[in-house]
């Protein structure tokens, strides 16, 4: 097991840098995910890791030992890919069996690892078996199985859920959690699902145009977004994003967004100030608003007029897409409200909860 470190990192692709200039330290024994949309260059930073890319700057240490020279065999890192990459005319013991096979480990040795790992992850019944008589779970077994008999001081995994359906995606993504646990091997997990980032990581990269844009666990990314981009991205439902000024009156701070005024609490008055009168980005969770039928001594200053444009019932709670003037914003409010598609409603912003970022820069301001 060991720290990996990124120093300066860049990759370019002929005229396009898919990785540009990041800088990163992973601490041994970490589960890290990197997570962003597509293109934004999370797998090139893990291939950069594993050695099948070759960094075009910047220097790549796994332990204290440069590797960027180092051929991918002899990194001492284990690779679970998205499409499983099994070996089709093997059984399931000779898929696990064959890297060690080829590091020349005696068979005992060979034995006892492929049979732990496979009592491990709920596949030792199977080990007789060729993949294509297994379901896609246990065939991603297989191929974590695959990576744990390596011992390696590194687990690289590339979107290794992503071919299976929700519920297995859910029970696998728990299961990978807790062989973190068990086995402390430092573990970089790149997937664009921010859920599953949310979920898995101890520590979350956001990466968005080849560059990092918040590192950081995942209560502090939902909590305090460095900017724009990881505000909108880490949340489901998105979080609302409104064009507004920062208005006085009589030594109190608005959010006046044209077709409604919200107060800003006292908490947030000192960060605000400097803003008075200037455009801002005024942002919001959907679960952070709520319906004012259903609260008890909400103040006016925060509820805002809204019309429901339409009802999504999920049964724990309720989203509601709203319009208030031009502005569109989603809810997620209470099961048990009674807001009907074209009614208008009172919501009250949870104001305490606000974000606000500069237009221009994009970075947060609160």
């Amino acid at each position: 097991m060991a720290r990996v470190q990124l120093q300066g990192v860049t990759k370019k692709f002929g005229a396009v840098t898919a990785v540009n200039d990041i800088t990163l330290e992973i601490p041994d024994k970490q589960f890290t995910v990197l997570v962003g949309p597509s293109g934004c260059g999370k797998t090139t930073a893990l291939r950069l890791i594993a050695g099948l890319e070759e960094a075009s700057d910047g220097d790549i240490f796994i332990g204290d030992r440069r590797v960027n020279d180092v051929p991918p065999k002899d990194r001492d890192i284990a690779m679970v890919f998205q499409n499983y990459a099994l070996y089709p005319h093997m059984t399931v013991y000779d898929n696990m069996a064959f890297g060690l096979r080829l590091r020349k480990y005696p068979k005992p040795e060979i034995e006892r690892r492929v049979k732990e790992a496979g009592e491990m992850l709920g596949i030792g019944t199977l080990l007789d078996r060729k993949p294509k008589q297994l379901s896609g779970g246990q065939r991603q077994r297989v191929a974590l199985g695959r990576a744990i008999v390596r011992e390696p001081q590194v687990f690289l995994m590339d979107e290794p859920l992503s071919n299976l359906d929700a519920k297995l995606r859910v029970q696998t993504r728990a299961e990978i959690k807790k062989l973190h646990a068990r086995l402390q091997t430092t573990t970089i997990y790149v997937t664009h699902d921010q859920i599953e980032a949310m979920t898995m990581g101890d520590r979350i990269v956001v990466m968005n145009v080849g560059q990092i844009q918040q590192v950081d666990t995942p209560i502090n990314l939902y909590e305090k977004p460095a900017n724009l981009f990881v505000a909108g991205f880490i949340g489901s439902p998105a979080m609302n994003f409104i064009d507004a000024t920062v208005a006085d009156s009589t030594g109190r701070l608005f959010i006046d967004a044209g077709s409604f005024r919200v107060e800003i609490p006292p908490t947030w008055m000192a960060a605000a100030k400097p803003w008075v009168g200037r455009r801002v980005i005024f942002g919001i969770r959907p679960e952070d608003i709520a319906d004012r039928a259903l609260t008890n001594g909400a103040s006016p200053s925060q509820t805002i007029q809204a019309t429901v444009d339409v009802h999504e019932p999920l049964g724990s709670d309720v989203i509601l897409y709203l319009t208030t003037g031009p502005h569109s914003i989603v809810a997620r409010v209470e099961a048990r409200s009674q807001a009907k598609m074209g009614q208008s409603i009172e919501v009250v912003m949870g104001m305490k909860k606000m974000h606000l970022f500069n237009p221009d820069t994009q970075e947060a301001v609160i």
